[in-house]
């Protein structure tokens, strides 16, 4: 920076500053970002440009495989084996068997309003429309809603649940895992830290042992070997059977989460609790609850997002998943070497409802930062 000298009173000079310089163009703009970014140093800017062409190989032909070359209308006869691009038709003539598996036809309308209704709770609480509290009821609610328009009884047909698969049971499960796991997982946890012995060894017992064993394993046994010790005549469905090892499996995991939230809580916010006179549930559900699990939000909805991938290892108890009826369409006679496009699909699927989930979970910890 230079300057200059201005007249004043005779003898006196006054300093006056010339204007800043601009930064150098290198340094500002996209220029800039890409210099700091992907060209600082000759080791990135060999990966960036390695990258590069492997874009520039992969992406052109993927695009012209899946959008420009692609069937979109028509029927079987319309992906002929000379064509390059993706047949689509395929996903739309299987899409109903692929989001609610062999449902009956003439009941859709329920399975129908069933996502309507997931797709409002699930804006309600992107939005955050309602408190904490007011969500947590409405989901609730909202589930057995959707439970109830899905199975039937209390005026409607029952649909036997031997018929229910695709998408719908994949999100069924899932939702409903995780409603359930997330309590359930944080007692086995506050268990697992209790002065009493015997409630301390019960729940080291029930989260060592499920997290010691493969989820396909809990899915055998209570496929399998969980009617072998019910009394006699008492029967559950395999679905039911499913989803009660699923909530085991997730909660034992999402104990060992909490856990790590509650070791993360200083000692003194305890002997706070205490000089203000409150007891030991007050303590947990107003003091270290909020802040431990404020901690774990990452952890937490990785674990609602592996739960989700994992409700696609039903199909080995006789369950058609999303990822079941998928590998059941292609089957099919009339639509054999349609692999390709069926994964593409399914794994799209997976990846928007993860990806939301994720996006959702980063919302929460922005929110728990800024409380």
């Amino acid at each position: 920076m230079t300057s200059t000298a201005s007249t004043a009173p005779p003898g006196l000079l006054v300093f006056q500053p010339k204007p800043d310089r601009p930064p150098p163009l290198q340094t500002v703009g996209v220029v800039g970002w890409l210099r700091n970014n992907l060209f600082n140093g000759w080791y990135n800017s060999l990966l960036t440009i390695l990258i590069l062409l492997l874009l520039v190989k992969v992406v052109p032909p993927l695009f012209s495989w899946a959008l420009f070359d692609a069937v979109w209308t028509g029927g079987r006869d319309a992906c002929t084996a000379g064509n390059d691009g993706a047949c689509w038709v395929f996903v739309a003539d299987k899409f109903r068997v692929l989001m609610v598996g062999m449902y009956p036809a003439e009941h859709l309308t329920r399975p129908i309003l069933a996502g309507i209704l997931f797709v409002v709770l699930s804006a309600l609480s992107i939005f955050r429309l309602f408190s904490a509290r007011k969500l947590v009821l409405l989901w609730v609610v909202g589930t057995a809603g959707c439970f109830w328009l899905i199975n039937g009884g209390w005026g409607l047909t029952v649909v036997d649940q031997s018929l229910w698969g695709g998408l719908m049971l994949s999100l069924g499960l899932a939702v409903i895992g995780i409603m359930v796991s997330i309590p359930l997982g944080i007692l086995l946890a506050l268990g697992r830290y209790s002065q009493l012995s015997v409630i301390r060894a019960l729940c080291v017992g029930i989260i060592e042992p499920i997290r010691g064993v493969p989820l396909i394993t809990i899915l055998f046994m209570a496929s399998v070997m969980l009617p072998l010790f019910l009394p006699v005549g008492m029967e559950i469905n395999n679905m039911l059977r499913v989803q009660i090892g699923i909530i085991l499996f997730s909660a034992a995991y999402m104990a060992e989460v909490v856990r790590g939230g509650l070791q993360a809580i200083p000692a003194g916010q305890y002997d706070a609790a205490k000089s203000l006179g409150l007891n030991y549930w007050k303590t947990t559900v107003l003091v270290v609850l909020p802040q431990a699990l404020r901690h774990v939000i990452p952890s937490m909805i990785n674990r609602c997002i592996a739960l989700f991938k994992d409700t696609s290892l039903v199909i080995i108890v006789g369950l058609l998943d999303f990822l079941g009826m998928t590998r059941a369409s292609i089957q099919d006679p009339n639509w054999l070497g349609f692999d390709a496009e069926a994964y593409v699909f399914c794994a799209f699927v997976y990846w928007v409802i993860c990806f939301s989930m994720s996006r959702y979970g980063r919302s929460l910890e922005r929110q728990g930062g800024n409380e």
